[in-house]
């Protein structure tokens, strides 16, 4: 499972942050680092923080966008220490780690992390199925984003271990990514294919002006994020689509 999992961090400023989230994934056996451009790396810096892990700096995954680092994951968890003005599903540390360990221990999963200032972007939480808060102090909250990776990474490896001790008797409820399940899970990249669909479709029935969009689209995403939808039925959906864009009458 741990070999599915990957770390994805989105425009580290420091070089020795990166380092140390090296060290941390390697203490609990994760590999997979993906970082969307970083502002320094490599970096002698990120080198010396990593305290040896550099087998996970030198495999790392360096990509332009948070679209690419995870449009083949089936489950992309989002980092946020704030509340949102559009709330989105949350998922608890041990729930998040236990889901990855049963349920989807054969799937890509990703974990995401933003900016060490001010974390990730509104856009790119809407980009991700679930938020995960760590629990931390109310009166202080703060977790360097190292810290952050191995309180999860810490979490991921306990439910790993305790999947293989149970020999994976206790699953979570079934659905696209459970054993017997007839189809794969929709990957990311599914997802954003189905929504510029959607997008497409109701504009041109005159369901949603761009210009005045009142998070119609946001909100529509989190209901198909959350749905869990399996690649069928992304298919048989985007086949709806095609079939009420043919009878549409052509704009002028």
């Amino acid at each position: 499972m741990l070999q599915n999992i990957r770390i994805v961090l989105v425009h580290t400023s420091h070089p020795g942050n990166i380092g140390a989230v090296a060290r941390a994934m390697k203490n609990m056996g994760l590999s997979r680092l993906v970082l969307v451009n970083p502002d320094h790396f490599p970096h002698p810096k990120a080198t010396f923080r990593s305290s040896g892990a550099t087998d996970v700096l030198e495999s790392a995954q360096v990509v332009g966008s948070l679209e690419e680092a995870v449009r083949d994951c089936h489950w992309v968890v989002g980092t946020s220490a704030r509340s949102r003005t559009l709330p989105w599903p949350m998922v608890e540390p041990r729930s998040f780690a236990q889901r990855a360990a049963t349920e989807l221990s054969g799937q890509p999963i990703a974990l995401v992390f933003g900016r060490e200032e001010h974390g990730l972007t509104n856009d790119e939480l809407q980009r991700c199925h679930h938020h995960l808060q760590i629990p931390a102090n109310p009166e202080y909250p703060v977790l360097n984003v190292a810290m952050a990776v191995q309180v999860l990474c810490y979490e991921l490896r306990m439910a790993h271990l305790d999947a293989g001790l149970s020999g994976g008797a206790e699953k979570l409820p079934s659905g696209p990514g459970a054993e017997g399940w007839d189809e794969l899970p929709a990957s990311a990249e599914d997802i954003e294919r189905f929504i510029a669909h959607l997008e497409e479709t109701l504009i041109k029935v005159g369901f949603h002006d761009p210009d005045n969009p009142r998070q119609l689209i946001p909100r529509l995403r989190r209901l198909y994020q959350r749905s869990g939808m399996d690649k069928m039925e992304i298919n048989i959906m985007r086949g709806a689509l095609k079939s009420i864009l043919k009878v549409l009458p052509e704009q002028e």
